[in-house]
C-alpha cells in the first residue's frame, strides 16, 4: 500500500519511509491510499475472537500488504501483551480501560507497535541510526520512551513542557537514560510539538541526521489505536450491546479518535463519536462555527489533552474531504463537548459516589461526554478511559478525598533519578542541540 500526503503535495510513499519519515515533505501527515474495508461477516465474527486475534486481522487489512503475516503477528503478541477490559459503569454506559499496559496509557499500544515495526525495518533493510523526536503533554513520552527503551539502532528524543506534566508522567521518560533523552522545555506542549514539527522542516538537521517522530503524526503510532475499537465492539456485541454503539474519546491531539474514525471507515458499525475536550476546546468551536482556529493552549488538570493546534485535524477533515460539505458530514457524525476543571472535578466526585469508579480527569471528560450527549434507550454509551487514576495522584486524591495505591509499575519509575536537559523554546537552541549530537 502506498500512502499520501494530507496537503497532496508530496510524492506517494511506502510505509517503511511513512513510517521513518514521520511528516510528508510538503508538511503534511501521511495517510493510507486505500482503506480496506472489513466485510460484515468478519466484523460479525470478532465476538468470538482474542483481543489478539482481532488486532491480528485489522493489522493484515491496514498493513498486509507491506508485512508478512507472520512478522506482524509477532510485532502484535509483543505490542498487546496486556488486557483491555471493558468494564461497565451504569445503565448503558461502559468503559474500555486502556490503561493496563507497561506504562499504564492508552498509548502504549501505539508506541510499542511502532516500535517493533521500526525495529523490523531497522532489521530488514539495514536502516541504522534513526532519531525519534517526540512531544510530549504527558501520556505519550512515557508510551514511546518505554516502547523503544533499548531497541539498537534507534535514540528518541522526548520533549516535554516544563512543570506542565504530573511528577509520575515525568519519572516515567527523565529516569530510563540508554538510548533515551528528556528535552525539558521551557513553554507549552503546543511549543514543543511546533519544536519538531520545524525540526523535520530544516534541511540542516535533516541531513545530520534521519529523523522521524512518534507522535501521533506517525501512521505506525495512530493507526494502531483502531485495534481497541474493534475488540471493544466485539466484546460488546457478545451481550447485544453493540448495535447502536456511540463512542465518546477523550480528545487532544487528536490521533485516538481518528483512528477510530478510521476503524468507521473498515467496516466497524459505530452510529457516532464524541469528542471530549478539556478547556482546550479548538475542534469544538470548528464544530460550532466550521472555521479551525489555533490558539495557545490552557493548562489544566487534563494535562494530556492540553493542546491548541490538534495535527489530527487535518486528518479528520482529510477523511471527509469526499464530501460535498464536509463540516457538515462531520458535525453528523461527530458530537463535541468541552469541560472546565470545575466541571471534571465534579464528575469525578459524582461517578465515584455513586457507582464507586475512580475517573481519571481525563476519562471524566469523556464520560460526561456521554451523559451530555443523552443517548436514547436503545443507544449504548462507551467512553474511553485513557489513563491509570495513579499517574494523576495529587489532583485525583484532592478532588475525591482518597489515597489511591500507586501501582508497582509506577513506583518503580518513581524511584529513578531524573535525567534531562533544559532547553527554551527558540527553535535555534534546539537546532544547535541537534546539530551537536
Amino acid at each position: 500500500m502506498k500512502y499520501y500526503s494530507t496537503n497532496k503535495q508530496a510524492p506517494l510513499a511506502s510505509l517503511k519511509k511513512a513510517v521513518i519519515k514521520g511528516l510528508a515533505g510538503d508538511k503534511g501527515l501521511y495517510m493510507p491510499e486505500n482503506i480496506d474495508l472489513l466485510k460484515d461477516f468478519v466484523v460479525g465474527e470478532m465476538k468470538d475472537m482474542t483481543l489478539r486475534e482481532i488486532a491480528c486481522t485489522v493489522a493484515k487489512a491496514l498493513f498486509g500488504d507491506d508485512v508478512d503475516g507472520k512478522t506482524l503477528e509477532k510485532i502484535i503478541d509483543d505490542t498487546l501483551s496486556f488486557d483491555i477490559p471493558v468494564t461497565p459503569i451504569h445503565d448503558n454506559i461502559y468503559s474500555l480501560e486502556l490503561f493496563h499496559g507497561p506504562t499504564l496509557a492508552f498509548k502504549d499500544v501505539g508506541a510499542r507497535f511502532m516500535a517493533r515495526l521500526l525495529g523490523y525495518f531497522i532489521t530488514k533493510e539495514g536502516v541504522r541510526d534513526v532519531n525519534v523526536l517526540v512531544a510530549t503533554s504527558g501520556d505519550t513520552g512515557s508510551a514511546v520512551a518505554n516502547g523503544f527503551l533499548g531497541v539498537e539502532g534507534i535514540k528518541v528524543y522526548v520533549l516535554y513542557p516544563k512543570g506542565k506534566v504530573s511528577p509520575i508522567q515525568e519519572c516515567q521518560f527523565t529516569t530510563l537514560g540508554q538510548n533515551i533523552t528528556a528535552l525539558e522545555i521551557d513553554g507549552t506542549f503546543d511549543d514543543c510539538q511546533a519544536l519538531v514539527k520545524s525540526a523535520f522542516m530544516d534541511l540542516e538537521i535533516n541531513e545530520h541526521m534521519k529523523l522521524t517522530s512518534a507522535n501521533s503524526i506517525n501512521i505506525a503510532r495512530f493507526l494502531p489505536q483502531s485495534f481497541y475499537y474493534f475488540y471493544a465492539y466485539a466484546q460488546l456485541d457478545k451481550t447485544g450491546k453493540a448495535d447502536e454503539l456511540v463512542i465518546s474519546v477523550p480528545s487532544g491531539n487528536f490521533g485516538n479518535i481518528t483512528a477510530g474514525l478510521v476503524a468507521n471507515w473498515m467496516g466497524l458499525p459505530i452510529k457516532r463519536f464524541i469528542a471530549a475536550n478539556n478547556r482546550n476546546d479548538i475542534f469544538l468551536n470548528y464544530l460550532k462555527t466550521g472555521r479551525y482556529t489555533p490558539r495557545p493552549s490552557v493548562a489544566t488538570i487534563a494535562n494530556a489533552m492540553d493542546v491548541g493546534n490538534p495535527s489530527n485535524f487535518d486528518r479528520i477533515i482529510d477523511l471527509f474531504s469526499i464530501y460535498p460539505d464536509p463540516h457538515k458530514a462531520i458535525t453528523k457524525k461527530i458530537a463535541g463537548y468541552a469541560y472546565t476543571d470545575k466541571e471534571i472535578a465534579n464528575t469525578m466526585r459524582k461517578v465515584y459516589t455513586q457507582y464507586g469508579y475512580i475517573l481519571d480527569p481525563h476519562g471524566a471528560c469523556g464520560y460526561q461526554g456521554l451523559i451530555d450527549n443523552q443517548l436514547n434507550g436503545n443507544e449504548t454509551g462507551l467512553f474511553l478511559e485513557t489513563a491509570h487514576p495513579a499517574k494523576f495522584k495529587s489532583a485525583v486524591d484532592e478532588i475525591l478525598g482518597t489515597n489511591i495505591e500507586i501501582p508497582p509499575t509506577l513506583q518503580a519509575f518513581m524511584k529513578g533519578h531524573k535525567q534531562s536537559v533544559g532547553l527554551s523554546n527558540t527553535f535555534n537552541e534546539f537546532k544547535a542541540y541537534l546539530m551537536n549530537q
